[in-house]
């Protein structure tokens, strides 16, 4: 691997290619990131990050996402021709937090403030956005990929072994790599949305207000990212033309003050977007050493789509690193796609459903299910999960709801606070999500005592340990001893979070080894279980 010429080019960087590029960059692969805009991009466009997301945000060490988003406020309603409150409602499912859901509500953060912070952790590994720079076109070979790549109106050719689309649904690298894009436009479902400067006398910041009358909705969802003074703001009008009114910021402005019964004072507009239906999605997400990040456009009604495009990400970067260093065949990158693809799918038919109903009730706010938290998204069906105990036979669902009564390997990864640290190093208590990071897999053994995690931890000894790590997980009730077994971590759940989330009996031997993506890889009884899986991931172990 030579950083002066990453092996690895991403196209795009919005914040799927952003993440791709993160988790290479933390897995020790170069990768060179470009953007065909001259700037980065305005707007707060899909600002909904939901717990699955703010959890590989955490597995990142993207803290701030977490930190710096907003909980969903709460929709309030008028009486027509009045700012008189009609109803008041929550977009988003109340879901109690709970030790194996450290995240347990979305966060609302717009795309503009999200790309900054995705930036400043590429810059910690020296790496940044080329901007002004477009893909025009790329040719595969067995060895890599030539890309001939324009800026400020000269020609580059740029030769990699890998190249990573996040340049959207109408981009190059999709269109380069042959892959077909079937779906409908939707004429039906269209709206215009942006982000506006204003102040409204008695609109509470507090709210997101929703406006209506027979023919128009108009919301306004409070922002201070763009200003004390900001909002994020949708008109949906079947007497307008939106077209016009999204080129006019006249017309916006008008429309607007006409639908608030309030003395309206606007400062400015800030960006403004025209948004039709169109429901698509790629046939496949890979061509040979060609990815896309993001294969899909959908109904905004069900904020998937950023958060489908960073699982996206996230899901393909810890493959690409393995095969990149040589400790894993590229048929790994298979089942990028094939575990994908199903996700998407389901999705897509769901946001549909969302917006049917919406044009059905003519209201967009319609309470959302817990299934768009995306907890039960899986890969229980790819050929490189093992699981020893699961009851074959059963239907699976790739974009599921959560059901914290199984845990079967291909799900997420719960996590558990209150582990205590024994046997040397560093001292405290501990998180399981602490542990679980995109460039090496965390193998849990759940053990009564050393003794009995000490042959499994022995099976590991072949494997590089900058790609494997290993935690033994004691329960409370245990005899902790000064001689600590060969295992990274010797943790004590005292409080039994993490017997009770991973669903093991106190006296009992089970071992899970957690993916770098947070995804159970395995659940197996010991030693033959853990090499069984290995396997089907690393060359020549």
């Amino acid at each position: 691997m030579n950083s002066t010429h990453p092996p690895v080019l991403v196209v795009g960087a919005g914040p799927a290619g952003l993440v791709a590029a993160l988790t290479l960059l933390q897995n020790g692969i170069p990768v060179r990131i470009i953007d065909k805009d001259p700037n980065p991009r305005m707007g707060q466009r899909g600002p909904g990050i939901m717990p699955r997301t703010l959890e590989l945000f955490n597995f990142l060490n993207v803290q701030e996402v977490n930190d710096l988003g907003k909980p969903c406020p709460l929709i309030r309603s008028y009486k027509p021709g009045t700012l008189e409150p009609a109803t008041e409602s929550s977009l988003v499912p109340n879901m109690e937090p709970t030790p194996a859901i450290p995240f347990h509500g979305g966060k609302l953060i717009g795309q503009q403030l999200l790309d900054v912070i995705l930036r400043r952790h590429l810059e910690e590994f020296s790496c940044s956005v080329e901007m002004g720079t477009e893909l025009r076109s790329a040719e595969q070979s067995d060895e890599g990929v030539t890309a001939v790549l324009a800026k400020n109106g000269t020609l580059e050719t740029f030769n990699a072994k890998w190249m990573i689309g996040a340049d959207g649904a109408k981009g190059v690298v999709r269109k380069e790599l042959g892959l077909t894009f079937l779906g409908e436009t939707r004429d039906d479902f269209r709206m215009v949305m942006g982000d506006i400067r204003l102040k409204g006398v008695g609109l509470d910041r507090a709210y997101w207000h929703q406006f209506r009358n027979l023919k128009r909705v108009i919301s306004l969802r409070p922002t201070d990212e763009i200003g004390e003074d900001g909002w994020q703001f949708v008109i949906f009008g079947s007497d307008l033309d939106l077209t016009k009114v999204a080129q006019s910021e006249e017309l916006i402005f008008e429309v607007i003050a006409s639908a608030i019964p309030t003395e309206i004072t606007f400062n400015k507009l800030v960006w403004v977007s025209e948004y039709r239906a169109n429901i698509r999605m790629v046939n496949k997400l890979s061509e040979g050493r060609g990815f896309v990040v993001g294969g899909i456009v959908h109904s905004p009604t069900g904020g998937q789509g950023l958060n489908s495009s960073v699982q996206d990400a996230f899901n393909l970067g810890w493959k690409l690193a393995l095969v990149e260093k040589g400790l894993a065949d590229k048929s790994l990158l298979e089942t990028y796609n094939a575990e994908r693809l199903p996700v998407i799918s389901e999705m897509l038919e769901m946001t549909t459903t969302i917006l049917n109903q919406t044009l059905e009730t003519g209201n967009a706010t319609v309470a959302r299910s817990p299934i768009l938290f995306m907890l039960g998204i899986n890969c229980r069906f790819s050929n490189i999960v093992l699981d020893e105990f699961a009851i074959s036979g059963k239907a699976i669902n790739a974009y599921g709801v959560l059901d914290e009564r199984y845990l079967e390997a291909g799900d997420r990864a719960p996590d558990a606070p209150d582990m205590v640290q024994v046997g040397g190093g560093e001292s405290g208590l501990k998180t399981l999500f602490g542990l679980y990071r995109p460039w090496y897999h965390t193998v849990l053994v759940f053990a009564p005592s050393h003794a009995d995690a000490t042959p499994i931890l022995s099976a590991l000894e072949p494997y590089d340990s900058s790609v494997v790590r290993s935690a033994v997980i004691l329960p409370s009730s245990a005899s902790v001893t000064s001689v600590a077994p060969p295992a990274d971590l010797v943790l004590v759940d005292q409080e039994g979070h993490a017997y009770s989330a991973y669903l093991v009996e106190s006296g009992e031997t089970k071992v899970f080894v957690i993916r770098p993506d947070g995804m159970v890889g395995a659940i197996v009884h010991g030693a033959e279980g853990v090499k069984k899986y290995f396997s089907g991931i690393f060359l020549g172990v």
